[in-house]
Formats: structure tokens, sequence, C-alpha cells
């Protein structure tokens, strides 16, 4: 692949698995073009190697660029410190007809206020998604667009998830379910999800979905993200999610895998990546072990309650990612990266 072949563009670049991603892709040499938002758009790019930098366009408001064909780019440079250009449409021709992929990897956060539910959750995720692939669809240069969904399109549909089942890339979560039980964040990655896959075959757009668990490891970017904060709150030995059981990946897989399913020509579809499922008390005893002064109650508050044991495959994921990350390595180095940027101290 030439250098005029390496020309990407990375959605909401300032995120947690998006910052991995740029870093991956900057030292496997390509040029990136990446979104952000606003409140955020110093707390990626610094990050990255000293010896690349970024001109980065302004953005005025997240809730408003994100739902108009109006995000504003950033190139990726050598040798450049970090510098604000003007503002440049991300439908502008001149800015995506280089674009040979686009990774579209800007998700909802959890909400608390229902009520916020459309406002906070269901625009950003659909609206945002399909105003991306709209831009996409108007560059024949762009070979593969990526999304970036969830295992939690891919769980919920009020079965139970029993020993015997095993989870792959065929399961869907179940819109009405999710909604009925609350599950406003699962709920707006199940829309964003269908409305990708329905605008690609509508257009003709080669579309690679990826759908990680519940993504840990060390951070980039100075800021903690969702499941960094969960992580942060095992070392309370609370529990903030409603399950018994994780569906735990690395981030730095879940970058690797990005790149991978825009490289591997083969790659199509929907993609499940989860190193293994560990139930919440496994999580308590291996911090244990690893950091024996948090002295920590292994146990969970739903210890008596049946607990739902399942396996995701790994089977065609590891087209992508030959070989996961143990997920209590990657617990040791979430925790080490919480310490360094000064969140934890043990």
């Amino acid at each position: 692949m030439n250098a005029a072949e390496k020309v990407v563009c990375v959605t909401g670049a300032s995120g947690y698995i998006a910052s991995w991603l740029v870093k991956l892709l900057l030292n496997r040499g390509y040029t990136v073009r990446a979104t952000m938002i606003r409140r955020r758009q110093n707390t990626c790019f610094p990050l990255m190697e000293p010896r690349k930098g970024f001109i980065c366009s302004r953005q005025s408001c997240w809730k408003k660029d994100k739902l108009t064909p109006t995000w504003m780019v950033a190139k990726v440079f050598s040798i450049l410190p970090p510098l604000f250009s003007s503002q440049l449409p991300i439908h502008s021709p001149k800015i995506v007809h280089r674009w040979t992929a686009c990774y579209l990897t800007v998700s909802g956060h959890l909400v608390s206020p229902f009520s916020h539910f459309q406002a906070e959750l269901t625009d950003p995720a659909l609206k945002g998604t399909v105003n991306v692939l709209k831009s996409c669809a108007k560059a024949p240069s762009i070979k593969r667009v990526v999304l970036t969904s969830s295992i939690a399109s891919v769980l919920l549909n009020g079965q139970p998830l029993t020993p015997d089942v095993v989870v792959d890339e065929t399961r869907n979560s179940d819109l009405r379910f999710c909604q009925e039980n609350n599950l406003w964040y699962m709920a707006s990655k199940i829309l964003a999800e269908e409305a990708a896959e329905r605008f690609a075959k509508e257009n003709r757009m080669d579309l690679v979905v990826l759908n990680p668990g519940f993504v840990f490891g060390p951070l980039l970017q100075p800021i903690l993200n969702c499941t960094s904060e969960v992580v942060l709150a095992f070392t309370k030995g609370k529990n903030t999610f409603l399950s018994s059981t994780y569906c735990l990946v690395d981030v730095r897989d879940v970058a690797h895998a990005h790149v991978q399913a825009f490289e591997i020509p083969s790659a199509t579809g929907r993609y499940c990546l989860v190193e293994k499922v560990v139930q919440f008390a496994e999580i308590l005893k291996t911090l244990n072990q690893l950091y024996p002064t948090l002295g920590l109650q292994v146990k969970c508050e739903d210890q008596d309650k049946p607990i739902e044991r399942t396996m995701v495959s790994r089977e065609k994921a590891k087209s992508l990612v030959p070989s996961f990350l143990p997920w209590d390595v990657s617990l040791r180095e979430t925790i080490e990266s919480l310490k360094e940027k000064g969140f934890l101290s043990i």
C-alpha cells in the first residue's frame, strides 16, 4: 500500500479506543484526518509521539457538530506542533477525496436522566453515524468504513446466557428488551449499528462492524473514560454495573482489530471482540493477588443469585487478532496506568 492509499479518517479521535487507533495508524505510516469534540481537542493530540504533530480544526458545539454533516477535521503531519486551522466541513470534496478508509469510533456515553435518552444517546449515535456515512458515500476513494459498535448490540435479547450458549456474530440484541429495561446505551448501539448496516446496503458501501466487549487497558488520554472509571471502582470493591460477568478485551487489541479490518481485504460483516467472559468475583480475587494492600472482599452483592455464564466465540475475530492479550495482564496494566496518571494511589 503506497502513501496515497494510506490516508484515513478517525472520528472521535480523542476517545479511549480512537486515541490508541490513531497512535497505531501513525506508527504504521498512515496519514490520519481526525474529528473530535471541542472540549476534548487538547486531550488526545499532545499524547502522540513527539515526532508526530497535528493541525486541528476548531469546533463550536459537539452536540451540533455531531448531528450535522459539517464536522471538522485534523490532518496528521510530521514534525509539527499542535496548531489550529480554519474550519473545513467533513463533506467537502477537498477533504474526503483522498480518504481510503473511515473509522467511525464516536460513541455515546452512559447517562442517568432517562428523559435525555434521545438527546444524549440516540441522536449522536444514530444521526451522527448516518451523517458521516453520507459523507463517505460521496468519496469514491474510500474503500471501506469500519464502525465501532459494541457487544451490547449482540448479547441482550432477553434469552438466558446459559453455559451451553456460545455467542457469535449471528446473535442480535433486542431493541424493545433494552428499552423496556432502561438499557439506553445498549439501545443506542443497536440503533446506530442497524442504521449503518442499512445505509451501507442501500449505497453498496463496504462496511465492517466491530463489537468489542468491556474495553480496558492503559490510557493514552489524561482523563478517565467510562470503563476506566469502572475499573477504578473495582479497586474499592464496587461493582458499578448490574452484572456479575464482564466480557473483557484490551483496548490495544481493539485498536489493532480496527487496523486489520481495513487492511485485510477479506474482512466482512461483524466481529465480536472478547478475550474472556470473567465473573466479577474473579476480577476482585485477581486484584487482591496483584495488589494485596487493597484488602478487597471477594464477594458480590448478588453472589447468591444464579450467575449466567456464557462464552463469546473468537473464531471469526482470530482473523483480525490472532492472539488476544490475557485479561489479567490488561487488568494489571490498567491499574498501573491509573496510578501513573494520578487517579489511584496504592
